[in-house]
């Protein structure tokens, strides 16, 4: 596991996470106290995933789409650093 990878695979999965918490909750008992809670713990990931990824080449449009966007772009870069491992 690259090292610098780690804290935008951390952001992407709370990003992706927090995405279904809201959703479930919101389709079935809609409390507003989770809604509260996990709101800005999404967009604090988001954000954080678009300026992680903004610093590196090749995923920053990736990284726009909300929920599953943090996702695609730590696969896009984890593949490009494997192509430049055995290159």
């Amino acid at each position: 596991m690259n090292v610098g990878l780690r804290p935008l695979r951390i952001a992407a999965h709370v990003e992706f996470v927090s995405l279904i918490v809201m959703l479930a909750n919101l389709a079935t008992v809609h409390l507003a106290p989770v809604s509260s809670l996990m709101g800005p713990v999404h967009g604090c990931a988001y954000l954080f995933v678009v300026v992680a990824t903004w610093r590196t080449e090749g995923a920053r449009v990736t990284a726009l789409l909300p929920g599953i966007g943090g996702l695609l772009a730590l696969r896009r870069l984890e593949r490009e650093g494997s192509r430049q491992a055995v290159a």
